[in-house]
């Protein structure tokens, strides 16, 4: 039994040491570039750019085969700084941006049926089935996926309220000159 357990613990250590050496040596290196695109991106995993997730839009925007106005999310404000952070010119004018949304749920039309649920990335919209849903406010980040699965419409895009945590200073007019 002894020797049983001993020559397990003995294969365990060194099959983890020769992982352990083949990720270090093996390891893929990332394109820098790549990285911190990603982390600018809201990372909800909604799809509406036409990648799967986050990761696969931030590696076609630093490979140069997306625009920088593909998350329709994040609006102006990310296709600004990922214009600027790739060093292209962008035009802002076709980009429809209604500042920070969050989804609601219409309680009196709401009939249970998750299917705002199973959409979410996020996992924002909280219920049961035949129960009412809700929209946690902190994880929703305005995507939108879970409005058009609504059979009986009860889910809309509304903008943030502004309250303390969200209140910006507005910037002063430009003086005439």
């Amino acid at each position: 039994m002894l020797i049983a357990v001993g020559s397990l613990a003995v294969m365990g250590l060194a099959l983890g040491a020769v992982l352990g050496t083949a990720a270090r040596y093996l390891a893929v290196e990332e394109n820098p570039i790549e990285g911190e695109l990603k982390e600018m991106l809201p990372g909800s995993q909604c799809g509406q750019c036409g990648f799967v997730g986050c990761a696969q839009a931030a590696a076609a925007l630093a490979r140069g085969e997306a625009a920088v106005t593909l998350c329709p999310p994040g609006g102006k404000a990310l296709a600004q700084a990922l214009a600027a952070k790739l060093g292209v010119k962008v035009d802002l004018s076709a980009v429809a941006d209604g500042g920070p949304q969050l989804a609601l749920v219409a309680e009196e039309i709401c009939i249970g049926c998750c299917r705002c649920i199973k959409a979410c990335p996020t996992d924002a919209v909280v219920g049961a089935a035949k129960q009412i849903h809700n929209v946690i406010r902190e994880a929703c980040t305005g995507c939108g996926a879970c409005i058009d699965r609504c059979p009986t419409e009860a889910m809309s895009l509304v903008p943030v309220p502004v309250s303390l945590q969200h209140w910006i200073w507005p910037k002063p007019f430009a003086a005439a000159a």
